[in-house]
């Protein structure tokens, strides 16, 4: 009679590194599972219709004159013209500054200045 000594040894590595493989590719893949659920809402009471600010550009060129709208304004009329005009404008409304790249940087803190001085709280300086 042939005899084994020896006990059979399971070699679990490739099981081992297949589930890793399988759960590297879970992981990459769950955060961009969504669910969509249908939900129906209740109609409200009361509605009202979300206005949209206009948004308000003004732009300055590198000889220091000043754009706004169809007007055109030097830098040393801009902040008198700018508050007299700034009477209709709605003060909620967003402004964009577009100053030229080769302006002193004294120029355009002023002209910044002055759109905050005549009420503007939310003004941005565009860049490219």
């Amino acid at each position: 009679m042939y005899r084994w000594d020896e006990t059979p040894d399971l070699n679990i590595t490739p099981f081992v590194d297949v589930m890793l493989v399988l759960m590297a590719i879970l992981m990459v893949t769950a955060p961009t599972i969504t669910y969509q659920e249908r939900i129906t809402l209740p109609k409200g009471t009361r509605s009202h219709k979300v206005e949209k600010v206009p948004s308000l550009t003004i732009r300055m060129d590198r000889h220091r004159t000043i754009y706004l709208g169809n007007d055109t304004y030097t830098l040393r009329d801009f902040a008198d013209n700018f508050m007299l005009k700034s009477a209709t404008l709605n003060k909620k409304s967003d402004v964009y500054i577009r100053a030229d790249k080769s302006l002193p940087y004294g120029d355009v803190m002023y002209l910044l200045k002055s759109v905050k001085e005549a009420g503007f709280a939310r003004v941005s300086l565009l860049t490219e």
